[in-house]
């Protein structure tokens, strides 16, 4: 009952945290979840913004390159310049404008005209550009000895819409690896640009700028694969990079130049922030948590403590301390169930009291019927006989019979009065080993005259003897003699009581047998009761004195009856292999 009450308090507690503790709970979920969403999100779109501004600088950039170009081709193009005019102003512009290389303008022919290097220009008439940055025609990227980037740029020339020859420049990219080393996010966030072709153009980790000139190719980078970003669409992926770390990149593309600018960065370090945000939430949950689950305890221990203090009174009124009360002031059912409890135990003291009286006075009513009922046929018997033997001339023969009749009355006062002895003070038995058979015949002849006197014949049946108990011959002779007076009063005459001896196993059986009236089914469980019997006359004892008696012997009595058809008591001892006293002398 006290695992019970504990697993309802368990319950109690639990059903009240959870109570509060679930909503807790789908919030905290709800928010890590959404904080770590939209964390993602928000980190990604600010490196995105960075590398789209990044493109539009790279843009800018070389934009700004392409129409410095055109303007130094627009100012070729004046009619009345001579070759060395010409000349002077490409050399000036090399010095202006230092991203630029060389400049060399060619005519039609592929002649060069005028150009800015000493000696022959490395530059050449393009044959087949296709990039085309406002109407200029960009090579691809290529690396110097110098191992540094460089781009060359073909404008035509045109007079009165007749192609008149081409201005060339090369461009160094030197000052856009400046830019990209400047494209930080944190301390592990760099950018890289790669070319059209997967080409990589420039990085800004300088553990990885020898890529830059391994030329190494980026078309499997997981930002262009598997296809090239389309132009204008910056984008944003979780993948590891080339050393196996969680990286987020972001890219932006420059659609004028076919270029991706990706800026990569450990997730580590992107979402620190967001991490140490979500380490923090998550232990505000669990202490909040963990303060609920303990509030919901106590308050549930609190809540169930007048169930345990119920559960131990019960207890207590059920071990019979009927004077337990109980002390809930709670103010609430519980306090007013508590003191129906003190009622019912109060109202169980009275009852008891009741009972116990009413049980004293139907034991004292039974046994002053009892005493009247049986004292006082022999006490008139007795007071008859005394009266008639005072007669003068009674003859001798009445004289006799009046005097058996005060004997008999007097044992059987006797009897009476030894059966009350033996209920308030048993009397202790004297073993020695004894003839069953032997101590059952002594008995038997004794009651001969009483059965003769009732018209019921009684019979016995002895077993293959001796037949040796460890008994009292006087407490077996009242128990036999208690048997048979019975089984004679509940016999109509011309009845049978029958007493068989015999040796079953290692125990020595008595049975005493009638064809009387038989004992009610229903009466059978308490025949060996004080003061219960089926009688009219007598107090109920003798039955239950015979059942002490043999029980102080290690013997058993039973009985089985049948309405109508008589009644047998079965009685069994522990049987011996010594030779009775009686006996032996």
């Amino acid at each position: 009952m006290r695992i019970a009450i504990r697993h309802i308090a368990t319950r109690l507690a639990l059903i009240l945290g959870a109570a509060a503790i679930l909503p807790l709970l789908a919030y905290g979920f709800v928010s890590l979840w959404s904080l770590e969403r939209s964390t993602r999100t928000s980190v990604a779109m600010g490196n995105q913004n960075v590398a789209a501004r990044a493109a539009n600088e790279l843009e800018r950039y070389v934009s700004s390159h392409v129409d410095i170009l055109k303007a130094l081709g627009s100012d070729l193009q004046e009619t009345g310049l001579l070759s060395w005019q010409q000349d002077r102003i490409v050399k000036n512009y090399i010095l202006q404008f230092r991203e630029f290389r060389e400049i060399t303008l060619f005519d039609e022919r592929g002649t060069t005209v005028a150009t800015s290097r000493i000696g022959s220009p490395r530059v050449t008439v393009p044959r087949d550009g296709t990039l085309s940055v406002n109407g200029v025609i960009v090579s691809p990227i290529q690396v110097d000895d110098d191992l540094l980037p460089t781009m060359t740029f073909a404008v035509r020339l045109e007079r009165l819409n007749t192609p008149s020859g081409w201005l060339i420049g090369e461009m160094s990219l030197e000052e856009m690896w400046r830019m990209v080393d400047q494209i930080r996010i944190g301390e592990q966030g760099f950018a890289l640009v790669v070319g059209p072709a997967g080409t990589l153009v420039a990085h800004g980790d300088p553990n990885k700028k020898n890529l830059v000139a391994q030329s190494r190719n980026m078309a499997t980078h997981p930002l262009r694969s598997p296809a090239p970003l389309a132009p204008g669409t910056p984008t944003w992926r979780e993948y590891l990079n080339e050393s196996g770390q969680e990286t987020l990149g972001v890219a932006a593309t420059i659609p004028t130049l076919g270029w991706t600018v990706i800026v990569e960065q450990a997730t580590a370090q992107a979402y620190a922030n967001a991490l140490v945000l979500r380490r923090l939430l998550m232990v505000a949950i669990a202490a909040a948590l963990l303060t609920m689950v303990i509030i919901g305890w106590v308050f549930g221990r609190r809540f169930i403590a007048p169930i345990f203090t119920l559960e131990g009174a019960t207890h207590a009124i059920a071990a019979g301390k009927l004077d337990t009360r109980v002390a809930i002031e709670t103010g609430d059912e519980f306090q007013r169930l508590g003191e129906s409890f003190n009622a019912m135990a109060n109202r169980l003291v009275e009852l008891q009291e009741d009972v116990k009286r009413q049980e004293r006075h139907a034991m004292f009513g039974r046994v002053a019927a009892g005493l009247v009922h049986d004292l006082s046929h022999p006490i008139q018997n007795i007071g008859n006989s005394t009266r008639l033997l005072l007669r003068e001339g009674l003859d001798a023969e009445s004289r006799e019979v009046f005097r058996r009749t005060i004997d008999r009355e007097l044992n059987t006062l006797k009897r009476f009065m030894d059966d009350l002895r033996n209920v308030v003070k048993p009397k202790p038995v004297e073993r020695f080993p004894l003839d069953v058979n032997q101590s059952v015949a002594d008995v038997l002849d004794s009651m001969r005259g009483e059965g003769e006197r009732a018209g019921v014949i009684v019979e016995a049946l002895y077993g293959n003897g001796p037949l040796t108990i460890d008994g009292d011959r006087f407490a077996l002779g009242r128990v036999y003699r208690n048997l048979i007076m019975n089984a004679i009063q509940a016999t109509a005459p011309s009845g049978r009581v029958s007493v068989l001896t015999s040796r079953v196993g290692d125990q020595v059986e008595v049975v005493v047998a009638d064809t009387g009236s038989g004992i009610p089914a229903e009466r059978l469980p308490a025949i060996f009761d004080e003061f219960v019997t089926t009688k009219r006359r007598g107090l109920g004892l003798g039955l239950a004195i015979c059942k002490r008696i043999v029980e102080q012997l290690d013997g058993t009595i039973t009985v089985e009856s049948e309405v109508g058809r008589g009644t047998t008591f079965t009685m069994r001892f522990p049987a011996l292999n010594a030779v009775p006293a009686q006996a032996a002398s």
